[in-house]
């Protein structure tokens, strides 16, 4: 199992740019597709406490759905943004990578050489 995992959608080409990244370091992460197994409150807890962000920071705002669900207003809490994460998964910004180093969002794609 390797010590880099990635937070991946397939489908996205951040993502696929961002795992070509980082098998180019030489580094065969463990891939999680997201969209699949979906999220626990305790995972997105934790890999925002390593990112030194709230949880409601891996929003994927610009997804229609979070502005239909009001996540985007701001007395939003931080319990009903990630409770709806774990009802919709698609509401998770792309790609997350974790590694000893942390955890990043990498928008830029660029962003996930500071954890490798």
């Amino acid at each position: 199992m390797s010590d880099v995992t990635i937070f991946h959608n397939p489908q996205c080409s951040t993502s696929r740019q961002t795992l070509e990244i980082i098998r180019e370091a030489g580094i065969e992460p463990t891939i999680v597709l997201y969209k699949e197994v979906g999220w626990t409150a305790g995972q997105l807890q934790r890999l925002a406490d390593r990112a030194g962000v709230p949880v409601s920071a891996f929003l994927r705002a610009k997804e229609p759905l979070a502005h239909d669900l009001g996540l985007t207003g701001p007395d939003i809490s931080e319990e009903a943004v990630t409770q709806a994460m774990i009802a919709h998964p698609n509401l998770v910004e792309r790609p997350l990578v974790e590694s000893p180093k942390g955890v990043v969002m990498a928008r830029p794609t660029e962003r996930v050489r500071e954890i490798l």
